[in-house]
């Protein structure tokens, strides 16, 4: 058995690992090594550091390790069977149908949009005015997976969308949801399905438009697609697809421009080269997919971001049968967990782990790493089906924004981060938005 915590009685090492959130994880793996082990309520539970058993789970032997109850009772009263929770066949299916709004010629269409929108909020700002900049990141990405992704515009209904989300996601991570059966009436529990029903409502009337006007987006492809034996899909499939794209396509992409924004305040040389950069290859224009390429340096400094503050701050599976990783037999029917915020930040495959440096992302670099020392899209079949999308989407609104604006931290506390399914900051993140005209 690999080493690991000493836990309570029944519970397990589980409220440890809840309460102590990232700082948990990162002791486990600094204290334990590669493999750790703890007794959870749910059975026994591994925690896996190195990159080759990593790649192991996700990519060579990705068909032993499925998402499992502890994924679908997290997220499953949310997303329902989406392909982020599906398995199998369903899931197979379902990745075929979405797809398609995925492939990289699409993706290019949707440069133009991306740009448009960010425009649109810069224009909103004022010089020296204070802006809650996670808000700001989360509607602006909201409105562009939906226009890009379902053909609509949800900017009259934002503020319901982010309070159902802020409200659940948050839940999802709670020790008594976690731990209690989920016959037992939470009021977390009862402000969960408030929140889903609210989405619901959403998709619904989404639905409902794409319906009486079918149009080339991911709704009108679910609402037209039919299986091998010519059945459509229900519209409580449909549901859980746009629920799944509406929250993982936004969310992620916001949380990572935040923690960007953070960073870049506190590291004015890095803020520089890349304005530098910006003013080089741009001089003034709006950026289009043609300059992406070029942008260099900004998709280093989007990289470096992702690495210490990585949106996604763990992957968890389920092993179907007994397998062996790092030299331990694992059981089947155990939770691995693997995490890129303890992964990302190992000093075996960086450099002064800790500092932002955007340089570090050379070619030699990236050559170097274990394949799986780097992996904020997850990886193998189940890797992220939005990497392409949410790539050149954090570039493209990270140019527009700093080719208008310098944003200042109003604190200088160092950020703190939970880790729910995603790694949200702790406090609203507040900056003073200082125009370039105006420098």
């Amino acid at each position: 058995m690999p080493p690991g915590p000493r836990g309570l009685p029944v519970l397990g090492a589980d409220p440890a690992m809840i309460r102590g959130g990232l700082e948990f994880t990162s002791r486990m793996a600094r204290e334990y090594g590669d493999v750790v082990h703890w007794d959870g309520v749910r059975g026994d539970v591994y925690q896996i550091n190195h990159p080759d058993d990593i790649e192991r789970v996700l990519v060579q032997n990705n068909q032993n390790y499925v998402k499992g109850e502890s994924f679908q009772k997290i997220l499953g009263p949310l997303t329902g069977n989406g392909i982020l929770n599906s398995e199998g066949e369903e899931w197979r299916r379902n990745r075929h149908l979405v797809q398609p709004a995925f492939h990289p010629d699409r993706i290019e269409e949707y440069a133009e949009m991306m740009t448009a929108f960010t425009e649109e909020m810069c224009g909103r700002w004022s010089d020296g005015e204070r802006r809650l900049i996670h808000d700001d990141m989360m509607e602006l990405t909201l409105r562009i997976v939906a226009k890009a992704l379902f053909g609509v515009d949800v900017e009259d209904r934002f503020e319901e969308i982010s309070d159902a989300i802020d409200t659940f996601l948050p839940a999802t991570s709670s020790l008594p949801n976690i731990l209690l059966p989920e016959e037992v009436p939470l009021p977390s529990r009862r402000k969960m399905r408030e929140a889903r029903q609210t989405l619901d409502d959403v998709v619904t009337e989404i639905i409902r438009e794409r319906r009486a006007d079918p149009g080339n987006d991911v709704v009108s492809m679910l609402l037209s697609a039919a299986d091998e034996e010519g059945n459509s899909l229900s519209d409580d499939q449909i549901r859980d697809e746009i629920i799944t794209l509406l929250t993982a396509g936004h969310e992620t992409t916001a949380v990572s421009l935040t923690y960007t924004t953070y960073l870049l305040s506190q590291h004015p040389k890095v803020e520089q080269r890349l304005v530098a950069e910006l003013d080089e290859v741009l001089d003034g224009r709006t950026p289009t997919m043609a300059d992406v390429p070029q942008l260099t340096y900004t998709e280093q400094v989007v990289k470096e971001s992702m690495r210490l503050y990585p949106p996604v701050p763990r992957v968890v599976r389920e092993a179907v049968e007994p397998d062996t990783l790092g030299g331990y037999e694992i059981p089947a029917g155990a939770t691995i967990q693997m995490s890129q915020w303890v992964v990302h930040r190992d000093s075996r495959w960086y450099d002064d782990a800790l500092s932002f440096e955007p340089e570090r992302w050379t070619d030699e670099l990236e050559q170097s790493l274990p394949r799986l020392a780097y992996f904020p899209f997850a990886a193998g079949p189940r890797r992220c089906i939005g990497d392409r999308f949410a790539m050149l989407e954090a570039r493209l609104l990270l140019a527009t924004i700093y080719q208008n604006y310098h944003l200042e931290l109003v604190s200088d506390r160092n950020l703190e981060v939970i880790p729910t399914v995603t790694s949200r900051p702790k406090e609203e993140v507040v900056m003073v938005a200082r125009e370039r005209s105006a420098d």
